[in-house]
């Protein structure tokens, strides 16, 4: 029988009520002929409640006993759907991380998968159960201690199950009905698409897409686990398609721009008469490396007569004030006249391996964000996107001239 991954997030699973409209989703499909396993993660709100416990209890907790602490709430659900679906006649069985095992590093609170067992998880679809999985967590095989994988690690988790158990596609299920052009708060007219390479979503989910979450993704690419974004807010009868992450070659038309993301979440840090010099980068970014900080745009600009140079960069806004403190106390080092900064930048960016064939596609961008007096501080370019950083002011007039400009609007 083929085997299918299904995964529901936080508001899929937000009560009871709605743990039972999932168990009809999985019956679905188990009625459709597969074999079935399902990844939950915790009730909504229920992680941010543990973790406000857990720092009620001591500030500087043991990341140990906080990993013991927040992979509860996804014990909970997927105890809670096992009864639900064994109410309706489908014989099912719930599992945690480590009775897997789905084996990860020991970095707790954000440790990676580092290999999956599916002996259990097979001998329970001979026996015909449903596994619904407790997401978002797995055990350290050296210390036994159950360690969990960070914020929307549930998505993770399904793909690596998909891919360990040769399911034919993983389906996350979420509060949306697919992977859109835009964000359609902001453009009224975006669109659903129905399919969507993996590079395309992974530059997506990277640069401020709130759809997967970036490793999932990543999992998704390296195993080519057909993944699909779907509603669990349809009829458990009448649900949609939703969005395929799938391989390049899966798609017969492909546009030259997908889609256009934007990240609130930057901001821009400013090295003024900074010395030019060799090693001098390595100076700069080396710290900022060393303090788990990732920089992402860069700009050098050399003066005229070619001692000094300025270097201009983005970081995340979470890290600004840390990461202007390390430059600071590197002043000495570094050689720098005066550093400056802003928080009120959002970087806006256009996906689509389209570009790997077209030519010209940024420039078009640049005049008609010019046109729309719209300036611009910093760019960044791949083999497929681009990406602007603007003043937060004009995010959105810079998101809806660009998903006009390149045709998304068009059904």
């Amino acid at each position: 029988m083929p085997r299918l991954v299904m995964k529901f997030g936080g508001t899929s699973v937000a009560n009871v009520e709605r743990i039972r409209n999932v168990a009809a989703h999985v019956a679905r499909e188990v009625a459709a002929g597969y074999e079935v396993a399902v990844v939950v993660s915790a009730m909504s709100g229920k992680t941010n409640e543990l973790v406000a416990w857990v720092k009620g209890a001591d500030a500087f907790y043991a990341e140990t006993e906080y990993d013991a602490v927040v992979a509860s709430g996804e014990q909970v659900t997927s105890g809670l759907l096992a009864v639900a679906l064994n109410k309706i006649g489908i014989k099912a069985r719930s599992w945690q991380g480590w009775q897997i095992p789905l084996h990860t590093s020991d970095a707790h609170g954000s440790a990676r998968i580092e290999g999956i067992d599916p002996k259990n998880l097979d001998a329970g679809f001979k026996r015909g159960e449903v596994a619904v999985i407790a997401g978002f967590q797995g055990v350290h095989a050296e210390t036994g201690r159950i360690a969990t994988l960070g914020r929307g690690g549930s998505d993770t988790s399904a793909v690596a199950v998909a891919a360990a158990i040769g399911a034919e596609r993983c389906d996350i299920y979420t509060d949306v009905d697919g992977v859109y052009t835009t964000d359609p708060r902001v453009v009224p007219k975006a669109r659903r698409m129905e399919r969507v390479t993996f590079e395309e979503m992974l530059e997506m989910a990277s640069l401020g897409a709130k759809v997967l979450q970036v490793r999932s993704v990543e999992l998704a690419m390296i195993h080519r686990v057909p993944t699909t974004v779907r509603s669990s807010f349809d009829p458990p009868d009448a649900a949609r398609p939703g969005t395929l992450i799938c391989d390049e070659d899966q798609i017969v038309e492909q546009q030259t721009i997908t889609g256009i993301a934007f990240a609130k979440d930057e901001a821009q840090i400013t090295l003024r008469a900074v010395k030019d010099s060799p090693g001098i980068a390595a100076a700069i970014f080396g710290p900022l490396a060393d303090a788990n900080i990732n920089v992402d745009m860069i700009i050098q600009t050399v003066s005229g007569d070619q001692s000094t140079t300025d270097m201009t960069f983005t970081v995340p806004a979470a890290d600004y004030e840390r990461a202007r403190a390390i430059l600071d106390a590197q002043r000495e080092t570094i050689s720098f006249g005066q550093i400056e900064g802003a928080t009120d930048v959002v970087k806006v960016s256009a996906i689509g391996v389209g570009m790997r064939s077209h030519a010209g596609v940024a420039a078009k961008a640049f005049r008609a964000l010019a046109e729309k007096g719209i300036n611009i501080r910093a760019i960044t370019t791949s083999e497929i996107k681009f990406s602007v950083l603007i003043d937060a002011a004009y995010t959105e007039l810079a998101v809806r001239t660009l998903h006009s400009l390149y045709g998304l609007d068009k059904a």
